[in-house]
């Protein structure tokens, strides 16, 4: 066959069947030439026992030249050894974010991650990722991709770090499973947001305000007790919320909670002389585990936020979180003088680091203490003084 030219492409005839036109010049470059008059440029080669074709553009989107130039780069990356016909057909198989998502939630979270991990892994993924790039393929996937993401959750800092973060597993994964490179996780380098991590606690007249609140619920509204007794062993333990809730009485071994699984897995909580007697004032109803009680029979109370609202709101501590209840214990064993180590080991914490931001909270007794030191030198100066001449 001669060079193929414009002339030579538009010339060939089209057949009854698919004619192939090889050019002279550059072996495996040529053009296909259909029975509806299409031609499309293409590269034949050998691979693996086989023979590939890979198409490179159709006649009049590129010229002849335009394809020979294509061609040429084409067949030199197959010299090298490289394959794109396998490589095209790889990633027409290769699957989306959405199904690496799905794929993530089934084969990794569910038995790996607590039942709370999953539900926020899987909120994660379908408010946050898939909306965004649920429908990109796997391989595609750049650093530019994630940043804007990223990016565009910046009003929600503490949300985007977490996507990310979950993005960035999602992509490990998928080196692991053989859907990316080794190396390739398009997350490294996206730098996360600051976040301002919350710290408040309660002071002293509001834990007195709290008390009367819950003290008052009681009485007048007897179908709130156990969500009393819940806020109270809350702040008497400064458990998680989670932990107290589903709270067995098969967990209750005198004075320690003996929990089989928490944030941080099997814990040991200790119990105070005041979360002894909240313990002792519960109903027990036959054939209810829980603690503390719910509605239904054998259920435990499942939503604190509603009843928390209306305490909260009795007491004048509308900014107050149920998990602030939890810093609250930790700031007071502080301020009564506990290390950080033993407050650690009472809130359960697995680094030490955890603990540590509470650190800040032992200045006010240390200060009281500076005072108190100050006065006591102070007072052998203004003996001194007393007597002595101007």
């Amino acid at each position: 066959m001669p060079k193929l030219t414009k002339r030579t492409v538009e010339g060939a005839a089209p057949q009854a069947a698919d004619v192939f036109l090889w050019d002279d010049e550059l072996k495996g470059f040529g053009v296909r030439v259909w029975p509806s008059g299409r031609r499309v440029y293409l590269v034949q080669y050998r691979a693996g026992g086989r023979t590939r074709r890979v198409k490179l553009g159709a006649h009049g989107a590129l010229t002849a030249e335009e394809a020979r130039k294509r061609a040429r780069e084409l067949l030199g990356t197959i010299a090298g050894g490289d394959d794109p016909a396998e490589a095209l057909h790889t990633h027409r198989r290769a699957p989306t974010v959405a199904a690496l998502g799905a794929r993530f939630l089934a084969e990794h979270v569910a038995h790996r991650c607590k039942p709370s991990t999953q539900g926020e892994y899987r909120r994660c993924i379908e408010l946050f990722i898939n909306p965004r790039i649920g429908t990109h393929k796997v391989p595609d996937i750049r650093r530019q991709h994630v940043q804007a993401l990223h990016d565009e959750l910046r009003r929600i800092p503490y949300q985007a770090n977490r996507a990310l973060g979950v993005l960035s597993k999602m992509f490990s994964l998928a080196e692991a499973w053989g859907l990316r490179p080794d190396g390739s996780n398009p997350c490294r380098h996206v730098r996360k947001y600051p976040e301002q991590k919350r710290e408040r606690f309660l002071s002293a007249e509001e834990l007195r305000r709290l008390g009367a609140a819950l003290a008052g619920l009681e009485v007048e509204m007897p179908e709130m007790r156990a969500a009393v007794a819940a806020v109270r062993l809350l702040v008497l333990t400064g458990c998680r919320l989670g932990e107290i809730q589903t709270l067995c009485w098969a967990h209750v071994k005198g004075s320690v909670l003996e929990l089989p699984d928490s944030k941080t897995g099997a814990k040991r909580v200790w119990l105070n002389r005041a979360a002894l007697d909240v313990l002792a004032a519960l109903e027990r109803h036959e054939g209810n585990p829980y603690v503390i009680q719910g509605r239904q029979p054998k259920s435990h109370l499942t939503d604190l936020q509603k009843p928390w609202r209306r305490i909260r709101a009795r007491a004048g501590l509308a900014d107050v979180r149920l998990h602030d209840l939890r810093h609250s214990f930790a700031s007071f064993a502080l301020m009564n003088g506990e290390a950080l180590p033993v407050i650690g080991r009472l809130l359960g914490h697995s680094q030490v680091q955890t603990t540590a931001r509470y650190a800040h909270l032992a200045d006010d007794p240390l200060q009281a203490a500076a005072e108190r030191t100050g006065a006591h030198i102070n007072a052998f100066f203004d003996s001194q003084a007393i007597g002595r001449a101007p």
